[in-house]
């Protein structure tokens, strides 16, 4: 018999339908707050706050004939690296001591909400957080009274979680005093700079008020703006004022431009603040931040997933009822309640857009200039934002960023696909036409959404089916065509074509279709390339000419290729010279002067002298 099988085979004596208690290693247990649980230790103040705000909810909820003034406190003292945190909530019987504080996983929170006070307001769900003063404390005490036994006080002791000891003390004003006595590594936490930058972050939004030591305004002395909304009738301008003030204080890297209600709806309970960053951005910028509170209590600081992916501009602060976190209650868990809010932060963003569109014009003409090329992706990822959008944001093209009503001409607008080719500057700017930028971020759907909607033409240069509509082809006599291509040609394919304007004789033309084949058919691609889309690609690609990876579009109607096809059926001995001129004068416009095309360049402007100098000085 193997060892495993030892193990796996029962003892004869052994029952082995017997049910066992499992049993819980509470060191491990704290190894897994403290190491694995918690993203930072700061978050044990936290919890230790939340617990003290939970314990004033239940005192509330319990004692109802109560009306005190709640109160938290939390207190450093730097000289013995202590902190205490204080409430004035329903405080603890011997009982509950041993019941709820003492045991993992048990909390009277829970069995609250879960005996109908759901909505009361409760944070708590696992009776998790006391731990989490041990990963702090080398020591904790818990000194409290109980409102139920107002005239007996109790004070619970323990350095691991494993073993404590629960003595009776004096009564003390009902509620609990917690006191962490520091290790060595967080000493610093008792300094009330750090209390304040701790929990100033995480207790901004609890509704109950948070004093640190002796100062007489709370770390949290307002409720957030919409909290005030049906209690206080304020002036639109007063109210924007406000509202740009509460996001300033969440919003670290940039100033709020413009603050978006967020409200509740039938499917989700968020409500809170978006805003629009005062700061530009390219189309693929993400500064999305989004800080989510559960009944008060920050859970999440960096919940930008929550917010759409074009929204790279937007931070916001909501507060849920709904929202499950995780254990560690840094997170949130990927439910219908967080896919429904989800898609109310998205309606959120659309609806308050457009209001401001509508009643803020100066400060749309502010998100238009800072986050144009954001918004053109944005615009083609909802109807209701392209609607907004088609006559604002602006297009990258040849002559600067215009509206896309500016680029129309005869019908049409034109975008060029990739703008290393040259041949666009010389031949749009002697038509007067303004191209589009199409290589630039979401541009060429833009426009092929833009000209369907508006009825007109896109020519999308540099495929066969655009240069079809710019240029008008025709023919030329076989051995026309050998010779220009012989003496005009650097291995594109020319193309005899009418085009305007006239004066201008050639243009060279990237067949980006044909550059697409000759990639495709790299093996390189070929292992970069899952095997479906490579078949869908190759499909396209096998009809297309691959030979040629550009066009040169000789123009018939221009004088000098007229008198230039003359010449050569005249056998005028300056052809060929002439022919040298155009050839270099493609080359000049067609911006082969960088990178690899200095030395055609350089050849091209000798030969241009060459040329001049012959037909000038017939004995050169």
């Amino acid at each position: 018999m193997t060892i495993q099988e030892a193990i796996l085979q029962p003892a004869a004596s052994e029952n082995t339908s017997q049910i066992r208690r499992a049993g819980v290693d509470l060191q491990g247990v704290m190894t897994v707050l403290g190491k694995h649980l918690y993203s930072t230790p700061m978050v044990a103040l936290r919890e230790l706050a939340q617990n003290a705000h939970d314990s004033i909810v239940r005192r509330r909820l319990e004692q109802p004939q109560w009306t005190e003034a709640a109160r938290i406190e939390v207190r450093g003292d730097p000289d013995s690296h202590s902190i205490r945190i204080i409430d004035t909530g329903a405080g603890l019987t011997e009982d509950e001591i041993h019941l709820y504080l003492a045991t993992v996983g048990v909390g009277y929170t829970r069995a609250l909400r879960q005996s109908g006070h759901e909505d009361s307001g409760l944070i708590g769900m696992f009776g998790l957080g006391f731990l989490s003063a041990f990963v702090l404390a080398k020591r904790v005490s818990v000194r409290t009274t109980s409102y139920q036994t107002p005239e007996q006080g109790f004070c619970y002791v323990s350095s691991n979680a494993e073993q404590y000891s629960v003595t009776p003390i004096a009564a003390r004003p009902v509620g609990t005093e917690v006191i962490l006595e520091l290790q060595d590594e967080f000493r610093a936490l008792a300094s009330a700079a750090r209390l304040h930058g701790v929990l100033g972050r995480y207790c901004a939004l609890l509704r109950e008020p948070v004093y640190i030591n002796d100062e007489p305004e709370a770390l949290n002395p307002e409720p957030p703006p919409w909290r005030m909304e049906n209690s206080v009738a304020l002036h639109p301008l007063l109210a924007r004022k406000r509202d740009l003030e509460f996001a300033a204080r969440f919003e670290h890297d940039f100033t709020p431009l413009c603050c978006l209600p967020v409200r509740p709806d039938s499917s989700s309970d968020a409500r809170g603040l978006l805003w629009v960053q005062d700061g530009g951005t390219y189309g693929t910028s993400d500064n999305r931040n989004l800080s989510v509170f559960l009944r008060g209590m920050l859970l999440d600081d960096d919940a930008r997933d929550l917010l759409p992916s074009w929204a790279g501009f937007v931070g916001g602060v909501i507060e849920s009822d709904r929202l499950t976190p995780t254990a560690s209650r840094e997170d949130l868990q990927r439910d219908a309640h967080y896919a429904a809010i989800q898609h109310a932060l998205s309606e959120s963003l659309i609806e308050g857009l457009a209001h401001v569109a509508e009643h803020q014009p100066e400060a749309w003409r502010r998100i238009l200039a800072r986050h144009n090329e954001a918004l053109l992706g944005a615009a083609l990822c909802d109807e209701r934002l392209f609607t907004l959008l088609l006559d604002s944001v602006r297009i990258p093209s040849s002559q600067g960023d215009l509206l896309a009503r500016e680029l129309t001409t005869r019908g049409a607008a034109h975008v060029i696909l990739d703008d290393d080719s040259g041949f666009e500057t010389m031949l749009f700017r002697a038509m007067g036409i303004a191209v589009a930028l199409g290589n630039r971020y979401a541009v060429l759907p833009f426009l092929r959404r833009w000209t369907q909607a508006k009825g007109l033409r896109l020519v999308e240069l540099g495929t066969e089916q655009g240069n079809r509509q710019l240029f008008r082809l025709d023919q030329l006599a076989a051995d026309d065509h050998a010779w220009l291509t012989e003496h005009l040609a650097d291995g594109e394919k020319l193309v005899a074509a009418r085009f305007n304007p006239e004066a201008l004789p050639l243009v060279v033309v990237p067949d980006r279709e044909a550059e697409l084949k000759q990639r495709l058919e790299q093996d390189e691609n070929d292992k970069r390339m899952s095997t479906a889309a490579l078949r869908l690609a190759r499909q396209f690609t096998a009809k297309i000419d691959g030979e040629h990876l550009s066009r040169l579009y000789l123009n018939l109607d221009n004088p000098a290729v007229q008198s230039l096809l003359h010449a050569r059926r005249q056998h005028n001995p300056h052809t060929a010279h002439a022919a040298r001129l155009l050839k270099s004068f493609k080359i000049i416009i067609a911006g082969q002067g960088q990178g690899k095309g200095k030395p055609q360049l350089h050849q091209a402007l000798l030969d241009l002298a060459e040329s001049v100098q012959h037909l000038l000085l017939p004995n050169y």
